[in-house]
């Protein structure tokens, strides 16, 4: 993998997440798991590892992994309370 194609994973990964966040948001649950599957898929190449990157491509790597992980906040702001409730839902009924 290039450090073009690494910055272009994350590039893509940032936008996924992204489209996660506004499904969630928008309360689109299968949305939301058609885009975390996708979002997995196109995290896979990272498994293998990712080359070294520097200057600004390091940077820019950087701000994307931090956009992915407020992405990730705004998901979870939303889905965790939800699993809660469901969680008392299906406590409640047995």
């Amino acid at each position: 993998m290039t450090s073009n194609e690494v910055l272009a994973m994350y590039e893509n990964i940032a936008a996924l997440t992204g489209r996660m966040a506004a499904a969630a948001i928008e309360g689109d649950m299968e949305a939301l798991a058609r885009l975390e599957t996708q979002c997995a898929i196109q995290s896979a190449a990272a498994r293998n590892g990712v080359p070294k990157l520097e200057g600004d491509q390091r940077k820019r790597k950087i701000d994307l992994l931090k956009q992915i992980m407020a992405n990730d906040r705004a998901v979870r702001d939303v889905t965790e309370p939800w699993m809660g409730q469901l969680d008392r839902a299906m406590s409640a009924a047995h």
